[in-house]
């Protein structure tokens, strides 16, 4: 049996500015505090652009001390098109209509009620590297210090992967981009593996000459990452044929580390996102002990908030927290790119589902 509930809603979060509009909340981060508490950092997206005449003003931050909004002037000519968030230039290249930042909620030991929800934007885009926001944050606790690796959106460094670190969930000392254009979910194990730090992540290239898969890298200090390979690739005929990527970072059982990720099926040009997870060994987690099978997710939108919202179906899991009683698994998902939603799966339902290679 799974229990579930939908935590944040877009009417739960107040605009960062007036006349703006919150578009979804989203994709959250999702750690336990020392008190117990679980504290997400949810992604807020929100449209602030302006139309002037024949003109289009996409909203850009413009000051590193303050969260502080200038606009890009795009002259109507000069778009080849629109999608809901992006405009495509004639050039060649993208523009944001909306912009998105991170909104700190706490929740209840059990982290299935919200007990506080920031008024104001907890962590922000800074200029030159994240002057067009951050999106899709991923926490890790290592040692007594919690990191959060996000994405950074920036004209000059594109769609990249910057990482920041805390001591208390409030205050972040920013460390930069760690993974180039357009590398994205990238999630930290939470101790070292063989003196090394490790991640998982999901490089794109511009060439379609393999489908995104997630990769691992090691670094001896979080900042310059190598030896990468790629471990677990998207199966065909599947919930995953297109793309898959890390969701939540890797959890520690006595099976092996626990990883929850996501899978993207494309059908009649649209695509819709799942979960699933992966068993990886110990000691050497390029090696797969077992998988969610080919023919069925572990998780799937088939909740109305996950069927209709921003993007419509998608469940994209973004943290995963071991219940109190360490019997169950709480996963921290958006769905629809509309709302955050926690699902409480037990660990054995997780491992009995999965095929063992």
């Amino acid at each position: 049996m799974i229990t579930k509930k939908v935590l944040v809603r877009p009417s739960d979060i107040k605009p960062s500015f007036k006349d703006w509009k919150i578009l979804g909340a989203f994709n959250p981060g999702a750690v336990r505090y020392k008190d117990g508490k679980i504290v997400l950092y949810v992604r807020v997206a929100e449209k602030g652009i302006r139309m002037h005449g024949k003109a289009m003003h996409c909203p850009i931050i413009i000051s590193g001390k303050e969260y502080k909004m200038g606009y890009v002037k795009i002259d109507m000519p000069k778009v080849l098109k629109k999608g809901r968030n992006v405009v495509y230039l004639k050039e060649g290249i993208c523009r944001l209509m909306h912009i998105s930042h991170f909104r700190k909620v706490v929740l209840s030991k059990d982290g299935f009620n919200v007990e506080e929800v920031d008024d104001k934007p907890s962590f922000t885009g800074r200029p030159p590297h994240e002057n067009y926001g951050v999106e899709d944050p991923r926490i890790t606790k290592i040692g007594s210090k919690y990191l959060m690796t996000y994405v950074s959106v920036s004209d000059n460094e594109g769609i990249s992967t910057s990482l920041a670190v805390s001591k208390d969930l409030k205050r972040w000392q920013r460390k930069g981009i760690i993974f180039r254009e357009t590398n994205k979910d990238v999630v930290l194990f939470p101790e070292k593996i063989k003196g090394k730090y490790a991640a998982l992540h999901r490089p794109q290239g511009f060439y379609v000459f393999s489908r995104p898969s997630i990769w691992i890298s090691y670094s001896p200090d979080l900042i310059y990452w190598g030896r990468e390979k790629s471990i677990i690739r998207p199966r065909e005929n599947s919930w995953e044929s297109d793309k898959i990527g890390a969701g939540a970072p890797p959890i520690k059982t006595d099976k092996g580390w626990l990883l929850i990720y996501h899978g993207a099926v494309k059908k009649n040009k649209k695509r819709s996102y799942y979960a699933g997870a992966a068993l990886l060994d110990l000691k050497d987690p390029e090696k797969i002990i077992a998988r969610t099978p080919a023919n069925k997710p572990l998780i799937e939108p088939s909740e109305s908030y996950e069927k209709k919202g921003f993007v419509d179906n998608v469940v994209f899991p973004t943290g995963a927290v071991p219940d109190i009683d360490k019997e169950n698994l709480l996963i921290y998902s958006g769905g629809a790119d509309r709302v955050v939603s926690v699902k409480k799966i037990s660990f054995k339902k997780i491992f009995k589902n999965m095929k063992y290679f």
